[in-house]
């Protein structure tokens, strides 16, 4: 059978989605645009990292900082004329020549006892991202967020910049609180209140954009860590749009923000619109830093794991190997055990599998005993002895790469959980299908404590789901794909073909419990994905429409069986010499089905039943 389902589900799990640091967030144009007054807010830019905390936005004390009451030039309503108050106009000047973190806090403790609340917006605003810019605790950040948004609030008549900045920043404390459904409500204010700012003319766009910017590159935070991965990735292409309007085509941040967008495709698994991106980041970075440069060396890992999604793995291997002539000029070591334990699994998908086992058994010996990555020499060394057969030389591999794991749940869970589910991948591999279901539910105990991890829940689900159902047990696996279901729709969207996946099989379950109609259900919701994500020609949308006419025939609606048997042949038809075995096959249906609803042949003829897509 040509169904890939299982390992499609298998692959939907653990691509990491990086947190985005949006360049000091609200501060990276400054540099490039033209320099008018409200510009100056914004701090010189710095470059990005994708490995790096993302860094908050500075309020420059180049602008005219020293009474931000009264020179303050956003365009916000002005507060009334004061007499000047010498005591607070000093305190004013003092925080805004703070160095230190303590000073700036105990000038700001002093102010709060000589303002009004509505005048400490600004100085509240400056603090809060100072503080989250030294990593400091979220809580307290989104403490000083708060005061500045109520001062806000309370000093204009509408929503301002201003108050689109302390909605961005209270978005950002809140995502490192892991309160994302908060941080998304506050990025979302921010984010209207952008757009009306820029449609309404009322602050220049050269203002409006690096917060923008910004804000979408959080909201993309937020909804991956939400599992609302294709949300994100609209997210990640608008502030590509906005940074393309202030950086050179070939700048280094924009190789950057290629290679962001790269990595969010890839997390969908949507290699094919991954690979321009990744492509484009190249040759910015290569053009930009030479090609010995780390950047180098990390485009071509992800255009290493494209590849391989696209199961070109000749390239993808070409791709590690210029990588790791890179991490080894650098002396990157970690990096480069990681390099070369992909080369090792690209080898195994070649079928080059000595050749693997070699390079896995150099590199064990560079790792440290009770490793992590010990434990993943060990997985992928597993790989390839099960493509030779040597089952039980693969178990003691794997029993190995547990031992390491059990001891590293607690300070690496994501990281482990993953490492247990590519374990059970092999303990399927060898239908050993009891270790398999173990190791998954293990695996699904650490997922579940972990809320940006939804996505991976939803696909180990499905994969403890699909074990059930194969194995006999469809009562036990039902509410697995019920579940799966439900978390993949949220995390890559409803028309995502891994969704499609596990309604087919969903519908499976109903059809064997006895329940056509409920399957029917789902099999005409699995064959709508499947022909709008793969296409009606794919071998598993003809599967999901070959399961919907036995579903239909199971219920006695003969004439709604024959409509979709004939759309099954027509797609076998369309394959060619290819499909001749299960053209014959549908067409031997069709006549039984025909027959049937002329009431000719006895129903036990018709089949009935449908199995779950079987793995590769």
């Amino acid at each position: 059978m040509k169904s890939l389902s299982i390992s499609l589900i298998r692959r939907l799990q653990f691509h990491k989605f990086k947190p985005i640091p949006p360049l000091l967030r609200l501060n990276y144009i400054s540099d490039t645009t033209t320099s008018s007054s409200s510009s100056s807010l914004l701090s010189p830019p710095r470059e990005i990292s994708t490995h790096s905390k993302p860094h908050p936005p500075t309020l420059n004390n180049n602008h005219s900082f020293s009474n931000p009451r009264r020179n303050l030039t956003i365009h916000a309503e002005d507060p009334p004329e004061t007499p000047i108050d010498q005591e607070k106009l000093d305190l004013e000047e003092a925080f805004e020549s703070a160095t230190t973190t303590d000073e700036m806090v105990r000038l700001f403790k002093q102010m709060e006892l000589s303002f009004e609340g509505n005048e400490l917006g600004l100085s509240a605003l400056k603090l809060g991202l100072h503080l989250d810019r030294e990593g400091d605790d979220p809580e307290t950040v989104l403490s000083y967020a708060t005061k500045a948004l109520r001062s806000f609030d309370v000093a204009a008549n509408k929503p301002n910049l201003l108050t689109a900045m302390a909605l961005q920043l209270m978005g950002s404390a809140n995502y490192g609180l892991k309160r994302f459904s908060d941080g998304l409500g506050y990025l979302n204010r921010a984010n209207r209140i952008l757009v009306k700012l820029e449609k309404e003319g009322d602050c220049s766009v050269e203002d409006v954009r690096p917060v923008l910017h910004a804000v979408h590159l959080e909201l993309a935070n937020v909804k991956n860590a939400m599992g609302r991965r294709e949300e994100a990735i609209e997210n990640l292409k608008k502030s590509l749009e906005i940074k393309e309007m202030a950086f050179e085509e070939g700048s280094k941040e924009m190789g950057a923000a290629n290679r962001s967008l790269a990595d969010a495709y890839v997390a969908v698994l949507n290699f094919n619109e991954a690979l321009p991106y990744a492509l484009k980041a190249l040759e910015i970075h290569k053009k930009e830093l030479g090609s010995n440069s780390a950047e180098v060396a990390q485009d071509r890992r992800v255009l290493g794991v494209i590849y391989s999604g696209l199961e070109q793995h000749d390239k993808a291997l070409e791709e590690n190997r210029l990588s790791q002539r890179v991490l080894k000029n650098w002396g990157m070591k970690g990096e480069l055990i990681r390099a070369e334990i992909d080369a090792a699994n690209m080898k195994v998908a070649l079928g080059r599998y000595d050749e693997a086992i070699d390079v896995l058994r150099r590199v064990v010996e560079g790792t440290d005993e009770g490793s992590e990555m010990r434990g993943m020499v060990f997985i992928s060394m597993s790989k390839a002895l099960v493509n030779q057969q040597k089952f039980a030389e693969s178990k003691r591999c794997l029993e190995m790469a547990c031992e390491v794991l059990e001891k590293k749940e607690g300070c690496s869970p994501v990281e482990v959980a993953e490492a247990y589910s590519e374990v059970a991948m092999q303990y399927e591999l060898m239908n050993e299908f009891e270790v398999a279901i173990s190791l998954l539910q293990k695996t699904l105990g650490i997922l579940e404590r972990l809320p940006q991890e939804q996505h991976s829940e939803g696909s180990v689900a499905a994969r403890i789901g699909w074990l059930l159902l194969f194995s006999g047990r469809v009562s036990q696996a039902v509410p697995y794909l019920e579940s799966a279901a439900e978390r993949l729709k949220e995390s890559f969207g409803a028309k995502h073909f891994g969704v499609g996946y596990v309604y087919n099989n969903l519908g499976a379950a109903y059809l064997e419990l006895g329940r056509p109609q409920s399957a029917a259900q789902m099999f005409a919701v699995a064959k709508d994905i499947m022909d709008v994500s793969l296409g009606p020609n794919h071998v598993d949308s003809i599967d999901a429409c070959q399961n919907l006419s036995k579903a239909y025939a199971g219920m006695g609606n003969y004439s709604l069986a024959v409509e979709f048997q004939q759309q099954v042949i027509k797609a076998w038809d369309n394959h060619g010499d290819s499909a001749k075995d299960e053209l014959k096959e549908a067409k031997r249906l069709f006549e039984e089905l025909r027959l049937k609803a002329r009431g000719g042949v006895s129903t036990d003829k018709v089949p009935t039943k449908a199995l779950p897509l079987p793995k590769k």
